[in-house]
């Protein structure tokens, strides 16, 4: 009962005509970043942060505008998938294999109204999830103390290593290269200058704004340039068909079992929406037998992934709500953003800040409402979107970077700063590192280093301090098996590979 009062709490601040009309737009927002290829929820919650911090919203209206602008572009993302056959972010990648070739058989209009069906059934069953576990894990989380979070964010960092791309190697070095950029700075214990070159701008440390901005919409900028010359894909027609009630009754179990994977996924730190709807597409594929359409465009393998990446972008909410880690290079951001409105994610975010907490998770039932009837009748909007020309694209969002960076500090070092930081996150992804695990980096290399320094100054400097309890040596053990195990079953996949070879 105390759940249920505290989440109608939660619906009293999301429900306020100002909360009401942030969702609305973010959710319209954040559909039209993921509708157009290459934007995704990163870069589009990146261009609208700086304005939302330099308006002066509220913090709990702030972040019910910046998580509308996220599952509202994992809907979006489905939409250029099945149209154009290039995903609007990661975690649509999947979508394509199933959801393009309906399009391309006139299906377009059945495959984007089951798949936004399929996202409302994923994103609703992990938000009663969420509402579930989240105080549990809130209350285990307020025994916590600086050693105990110390064990935790070094097994945020080994799932991010071990678990996010198929390239561990430039993951951790993406990860390092964010921790080293927290170190930028003075030196809150000693005063002393970290890294800062004799630049007075960086004595207070790199701006988290600058570094998000940069990295990823200026790199985003750099790369729609390039590719403005490239072509782009055919956009399929939309058939004016609906989902179809066998569809619903196909799938009914797919979305069931796709959401429960998504959700357990987007709890583990540093996975995500697209580890989800891989995983969730071959467990399907998997359950189907040999007799299937998956591929050439069966509706079990449309509706897995969208439901999977829904659930999985709500499930990351949790470890970012309740310990303070993010799940995601998304949550990393509005992590991030937390900090920037002077609001610590963590245990006592529920008990402190109720109508942050609750308000947040409130809106998000509102807003996946508000997307599923937003986008059923209103999807030709966003397919023309697709038809926008980069050529006017790009200043859009040149613009809203700079007048938003420029209008926090009113310097104009964070903004060659910021340029400077786009060139160089655009030679990382044209290098092939993925720029979350820098973001996760940054923003987990703070606050391991404060609970470092606060658990060596209780035991006086004794290390032994991270390891005198259950719970750290829990954490250090699952640590230790999150990196090793991708290794053994690496060795017994090749393993296996050679006996079969021996015996063919």
């Amino acid at each position: 009962m105390d759940v249920l009062s505290t989440l109608a709490s939660g619906f009293a601040v999301a429900l306020t005509p100002m909360n009401l009309g942030l969702v609305l737009a973010g959710c319209f927002f954040g559909t039209l970043m993921g509708a157009l290829p290459g934007i995704g929820p990163i870069n589009g919650i990146a261009i609208l942060l700086p304005l939302a911090y330099s308006i002066g919203l509220e913090p709990a209206s702030a972040i019910i505008l910046l998580a509308g602008v996220y599952y509202g572009a994992e809907y979006g993302g489905r939409i250029s998938s099945i149209l154009l056959n290039v995903p609007g972010d990661a975690g649509a990648i999947m979508t394509t294999l199933d959801g393009h070739p309906m399009a391309k058989r006139g299906e377009g209009g059945r495959a984007l109204a089951l798949s936004a069906v399929s996202s409302f059934a994923g994103s609703m069953g992990a938000l009663i999830l969420l509402v579930i576990f989240t105080p549990l894990l809130t209350r285990l989380a307020v025994t916590f103390g600086p050693a105990e979070f110390v064990a935790l964010m070094v097994f945020a960092l080994c799932c991010l290593a071990s678990m996010v791309g198929s390239r561990p190697v430039k993951t951790v070095i993406g990860a390092l290269i964010g921790l080293a950029m927290a170190t930028v700075g003075v030196d809150s214990g000693t005063g002393v200058l970290r890294f800062t070159f004799g630049i007075t701008s960086l004595f207070d440390g790199i701006d988290f704004l600058v570094v998000v901005i940069g990295m990823f919409a200026i790199s985003e900028i750099l790369l729609l340039v390039e590719h403005h010359y490239g072509g782009g894909g055919r956009l399929e027609k939309v058939s004016k068909s609906f989902v179809r009630a066998a569809d619903l009754v196909q799938v009914r179990w797919t979305v069931l079992r796709s959401t429960l994977v998504g959700f357990v996924i987007g709890v583990l730190p540093g996975t995500g929406a697209s580890v989800a709807s891989a995983v969730a597409y071959g467990t399907e594929k998997r359950l189907a037998g040999e007799h299937n359409e998956f591929g050439n465009g069966d509706v079990r393998g449309l509706a897995a992934p969208e439901a999977a990446n829904n659930s999985a972008a709500v499930g990351s909410m949790v470890p970012m709500l309740t310990l303070g880690i993010p799940g995601s290079g998304t949550t990393a951001i509005l992590l991030g953003a937390l900090l920037l409105f002077d609001v610590t994610p963590g245990p006592l975010l529920f008990s402190q800040k109720p109508d942050i907490a609750w308000g947040l998770i409130a809106s998000m039932f509102v807003g996946n409402i508000a997307l599923l009837v937003m986008n059923l009748p209103l999807v030709g909007i966003f397919v023309r979107m697709l038809s926008v020309r980069q050529a006017y694209l790009v200043p859009v969002i040149v613009m809203l970077t700079f007048v938003g960076i420029y209008s926090i500090h009113g310097a104009s070092f964070d903004l060659f700063f910021m340029i400077l930081l786009g060139v160089f996150g655009f030679l990382l992804r044209k290098l092939g590192f993925s720029l979350a695990p820098v973001i996760l980096g940054l923003v987990l290399g703070e606050v391991l280093e404060d609970n470092l320094r606060r658990a060596l100054s209780i035991s006086a400097g004794d290390w032994s301090i991270l390891f005198n309890n259950g719970v750290t040596l829990t954490l250090w053990g699952l640590s230790a098996l999150v990196l090793v195990l991708p290794l053994v079953m690496k060795r017994r996949r090749a393993l296996r590979r050679r006996q079969a070879a021996a015996e063919a």
